[in-house]
């Protein structure tokens, strides 16, 4: 039985399948389970265990036959591995991309009644894969308090909202990407379930005002709670691991250069218009040798190294790193961190860097407002989405302003520290999922 002397939360992913993730990344669920740290999933289990909550994940998996009570060795949550229902195995069977937005993008070329049924496969996927049963037994068994969803603009949320409500337990949902209902049932059903639930976590004000006007959901309801970073494992290198690390990657120890890392889909990440403005700024400094660092896999690793070709100006680190310890090595080789993306929740991956000491040129996508409210005084530059031109005037005055960069860097540090520590945000977690406070942020 579980420790019942700790308050404990349930937080549910909302991957149909956690291998849908794991397999872009490369990863096994052993290695989900023994190596990987960080992350916003991570960091919520951390955060609540400093405010005295103990935090049980539960994620969804077609390889395994029967329920597995497992154990994250980082953070010691405890992890179940539910197993998908046999109907959501055999739509699978049939919808090759659960989360596409079109029948062509999931099933392919189809005509007639097997396009009917794989638009009715599409809609259902998402309520399908949940195990309500196994959930249910879990949550029970652990003693679980309230669920916490990752995402409300997916079906896995509304599920969750109907078993919580026959448990007669409060159910929240947080943002971490997810701004779009992809099919018609999910459209209908999520202004109710938003209205329904007990509270939301969303750090981004511009996504907060999306779903107060879009959903009618009142702004108590809305917990605008920044996602946790560990600033103790997240740290500004010395000169010496800079050195080191420059030199374990082959990169000269007078170049200036600019870092990414993060999953690979190029169009959504904005990895397009990276390497296009990165081909401007380096065109537009001839005789000097900067380099771009990408750290990283996904789905289209493929697409990536096709455009980066056999260039030495760009160096990748082809895999998803999952100690914290192994990337701030490799993040100690830059001089400053960019975030192109054409759509974000409350990324992760800029706090990391700027925790680093980086300073930070970023799209204006949801969240970037928020970690830089003041703009440089924050630590960073903020150009327009996908506006290559502007995110390569943003790189070059880093690139040749190395005082402008190592300044931004300090106060990048110092916006962090106020903001983001696991401490303050699991007493708010805390007070918001056990409802001790009521209220909005």
């Amino acid at each position: 039985m579980p420790d019942t002397r700790e308050p404990t939360v349930a937080l549910v992913d909302f991957s149909q399948l956690v291998e849908d993730y794991l397999d872009n990344i490369g990863a096994t669920l052993d290695a989900f389970l023994g190596e990987m740290t960080g992350g916003w999933m991570f960091g919520y289990i951390d955060a609540l265990r400093t405010a005295g909550v103990r935090t049980v994940l539960f994620v969804v998996s077609a390889r395994v036959a029967e329920p597995e009570r497992r154990r994250h060795a980082a953070t010691g949550a405890t992890v179940w591995v539910l197993p998908a229902p046999r109907a959501y195995r055999l739509a699978r069977r049939r919808v090759l991309n659960p989360y596409a937005s079109t029948v062509e993008e999931a099933c392919g070329d189809v005509r007639g009644a097997e396009r009917l049924l794989c638009a009715a496969l599409l809609e259902l996927s998402p309520y399908l894969s949940t195990p309500l049963a196994h959930l249910a037994r879990g949550v029970r068994r652990e003693r679980c308090r309230a669920l916490l969803c990752q995402d409300y603009e997916h079906g896995r949320f509304d599920a969750c909202l109907l078993l919580a409500r026959a448990l007669g337990l409060p159910v929240f949902a947080t943002f971490q990407g997810g701004d779009a209902s992809l099919g018609r049932l999910e459209r209908l059903a999520r202004g109710p379930a938003l209205r329904a639930c007990d509270g939301l976590v969303i750090a981004a004000r511009r996504e907060a005002e999306r779903v107060r006007e879009r959903y009618g959901v009142p702004a108590e309801k809305i917990a605008r709670i920044f996602n946790p970073l560990d600033l103790d494992e997240w740290r500004p290198p010395t000169p010496s691991e800079r050195t080191a690390a420059r030199a374990a990657l082959g990169i000269p120890a007078d170049a200036r250069v600019m870092a990414w890392h993060g999953r690979v889909l190029v169009e959504l990440k904005g990895l397009d218009v990276l390497l296009d403005a990165w081909d401007r700024c380096v065109r537009e400094r001839p005789g000097r040798d900067p380099r771009l660092l990408l750290v990283g896999t996904g789905n289209d690793a493929g697409e990536l190294r096709r455009r980066i070709g056999g260039r030495r100006d760009v160096v990748w680190i082809d895999e998803y790193v999952r100690g914290r310890a192994r990337l701030r090595g490799l993040l100690a080789a830059a001089d400053a961190w960019t975030l192109p993306s054409r759509r974000e929740g409350f990324a992760v991956a800029p706090l990391e860097a700027m925790a680093c000491g980086l300073p930070l040129v970023a799209a204006d996508v949801a969240g970037v407002g928020d970690v830089l409210e003041g703009g440089e005084a924050s630590g960073g530059l903020v150009v327009p989405r996908g506006d290559a031109a502007a995110l390569a005037a943003a790189l070059g005055r880093l690139l040749d302003d190395p005082a402008l960069a190592r300044g931004l860097g300090a106060r990048a540090r110092e916006r962090v520290e106020r903001g983001f520590s696991p401490r303050a945000v699991g007493a708010r977690l805390r007070r918001v999922l056990l409802r001790e406070e009521t209220g909005g942020e």
